[in-house]
């Protein structure tokens, strides 16, 4: 699909959510990459829940680098496989300490150096936080919507970004996986889509309202 052919659909889609608003709540680079890392497998609202409690106990990168994992494991129990993400959490933490002097790095070869951090969460991080992204966000809801909106004809992430960063404008790179996942959440479900209430069907290939 070459970029003209794309545009309509990406005015439809502003209209519908013009703020690049990141529904993990954060205050700093690092809160919000420790509520990335715990999204994994779990939803925003439960991740929202846990957060503070974790930030309370653990204010900056430098206390969580020196956190006992048994009492992280016990904050961000209800996040699911909280023993891999307690390990995540403080490795990472403990080498944005030692080698990046206490900041979040800003490149994608860095940030793929830290644990459990992978394209994914790199790519929330420079696109969302940074404003600088390197590339697009693919997680379920992307996936998802880029298949039925005629998008990408792949299943495989990698591809799926490789095919919207060709025919997506680079300024619209930070916001269009938010605007892709609000969507998927509030209208476009894998099972039952609210297909008559969608104002985007006409550029579904999968919508059977026209």
């Amino acid at each position: 699909m070459p970029t003209k052919d794309v545009l309509p659909l990406l005015k439809a889609l502003k209209k519908l959510y013009p703020k690049h608003v990141i529904p993990l709540h954060h205050q700093s680079a690092w809160e919000l990459l420790c509520a990335v890392i715990l999204s994994a497998q779990c939803t925003d609202a439960r991740v929202n829940t846990i957060t503070p409690h974790l930030f309370k106990k653990y204010p900056t990168v430098y206390d969580l680098a020196q956190a006992n994992i048994k009492d992280v494991e016990k904050i961000i129990h209800s996040a699911g496989f909280y023993h891999s993400k307690a390990l995540s959490l403080i490795e990472m933490s403990k080498r944005i300490c030692a080698v990046y002097g206490g900041e979040v790095p800003q490149t994608m070869d860095e940030l793929l150096t830290l644990r459990g951090v992978a394209r994914k969460t790199a790519n929330v991080m420079l696109g969302d936080y940074f404003k600088k992204p390197a590339g697009i966000v693919v997680d379920t809801h992307v996936k998802r919507l880029a298949f039925r909106l005629g998008l990408t004809k792949n299943t495989d992430p990698v591809k799926i970004e490789r095919d919207l960063t060709k025919i997506i404008p680079y300024e619209y790179w930070g916001w269009i996986a938010i605007a892709l996942i609000l969507h998927g959440r509030s209208i476009c479900p894998a099972r039952n889509p609210q297909c008559e209430k969608c104002s985007l069907r006409a550029f579904c290939s999968k919508s059977g309202v026209k």
